[in-house]
């Protein structure tokens, strides 16, 4: 086939690449959108928070603008910097 159609051999590079995550969409409708979005997010904050002085301000930054700013409310400050510090434990093995 690659013979006849030599101009699929990227789409089939590409295909084998991905293939257990295009299978996973087409057999449950898995993606990556929610991960995704959450990363564009954290970029976007990123880009609006140069300047920021400390670590801490960004992640209360990152959860507010997530619209999780009523649970933030109701905690005290050392309460969100446990917060903060838990989220650093999460995710500081995917930051590199």
């Amino acid at each position: 086939m690659l013979e006849d159609f030599p101009e699929l051999d990227p789409f089939l590079c590409t295909f084998e690449t991905w293939q257990e995550e295009i299978l996973n969409y087409i057999d449950a409708r898995q993606t990556r959108g929610p991960v995704e979005g959450l990363n564009n997010k954290a970029r976007v904050i990123l880009k609006r928070s140069y300047g920021l002085r400390s670590a801490d301000s960004l992640w209360t930054r990152l959860i507010l603008d997530l619209k999780r700013a009523q649970d933030i409310v109701l905690f005290t400050i050392d309460q969100m910097h446990e917060l903060v510090a838990a989220f650093r434990i999460w995710f500081s093995p995917a930051c590199t």
